[in-house]
């Protein structure tokens, strides 16, 4: 089966009907960080392999490097000189940021970007058992979302994922935060255009600033298979750098397997940080899969739009990000 690192896949491995995968060999061969991923979505964090990690995405801020250079614009590395590569922007007359949250799951993208970041250590699994809270943790991050949305078009909440994307590599704004699988999607509208990716850097202290990177395929076995042993095979075959390397090149994705790499140059400012496992996974990835954020988040920004006070807003969101969370948090 092929899944992704989330809450699918932890619904499936706590069922109880997956192989363990420990003895085989090719287990030692992935990345460290991506195995401890899908141990952290597994029933109780059991660190036994049920799967293995095989291709991983990364979310981020896309920007246009061409403008980067007319602007002498550098890569951030903190959220001050994040905050004064927006001013330069401004200043010279451009949009620091395109949304597309027409379509609301883009609206995650700087909030999954930020998040790891900026949560506490340890928040997702205080926050199941109910001993935190999104008001008491989250209030710098949405803060700072309020503040991206600030700089972005004015008509962000009526611009769709493909429309703002074509904009985007014709030369409208000139950063984009979202992931790396909206990259082909420029080139297919312009293939002149250039674009590279960083992390966005939420906090001011650097060591504090990760790549959000998660597994976006990973394979497992059903124990009770009748081809169990041809299964496995099947995925030593898959593992295969030849394969993998592939697999990654053909899909554009980063691979969990050590010793591949992804080098197209659209993704080389993160590039370094993927394979130094200085990556954290998609908040999202350990909420319930009943937490609409994304429809949170929505409201959330339109009422940014209709001009509603921050302090106020902020307040409402997080509170009903407590209560939906608390409703779709059952076994």
């Amino acid at each position: 089966m092929a899944l992704g690192g989330d809450n699918n896949y932890t619904e499936v491995q706590s069922a109880g009907v997956l192989a363990d995968l420990s003895g085989e060999s090719y287990i030692d061969g992935i990345q460290e960080s991506y195995m401890q991923m899908v141990y952290d979505v597994q029933k109780g964090k059991e660190a036994i392999p049920y799967a293995v990690p095989y291709a991983a995405n990364a979310s981020g801020v896309l920007y246009n490097t061409d403008k980067f250079k007319e602007l002498n614009l550098e890569i951030p590395k903190t959220w001050d000189e994040f905050m004064k590569v927006v001013k330069t922007i401004e200043d010279a007359g451009e949009e620091p940021f395109l949304f597309t949250f027409k379509d609301a799951w883009t609206g995650l993208c700087p909030w999954n970007s930020m998040a790891p970041d900026l949560q506490p250590k340890g928040f997702t699994d205080e926050r199941r058992v109910g001993t935190t809270t999104f008001a008491a943790t989250h209030q710098e991050i949405a803060e700072k979302y309020l503040e991206l949305l600030k700089h972005a078009q004015k008509d962000f909440m009526g611009t769709t994922y493909d429309d703002g994307n074509k904009a985007f590599a014709n030369g409208k704004g000139v950063m984009m935060i979202n992931g790396n699988w909206a990259i082909n999607q420029f080139t297919n509208a312009n293939s002149s255009f250039h674009v590279d990716m960083f992390a966005l850097p939420a906090s001011n202290d650097q060591s504090r600033n990760y790549v959000t990177s998660g597994v976006d395929v990973l394979f497992c076995v059903n124990k009770d298979s009748k081809n169990l042993d041809i299964a496995k095979e099947f995925l030593a075959f898959l593992l295969e750098k030849k394969n993998a390397q592939t697999y990654i090149e053909n899909q554009f994705a980063f691979s969990a397997v050590k010793g591949i790499e992804q080098t197209d140059a659209r993704v080389a400012g993160v590039k370094k940080d993927i394979e130094n496992g200085k990556v954290a996974n998609f908040p999202d990835h350990y909420y319930p899969m009943a937490f609409n954020l994304s429809a949170i988040l929505s409201e959330y920004s339109l009422n940014y739009v209709n001009g509603m006070d921050d302090a106020k807003n902020s307040a409402a969101f997080l509170a009903d990000c407590d209560k939906k969370y608390d409703i779709a948090n059952v076994e």
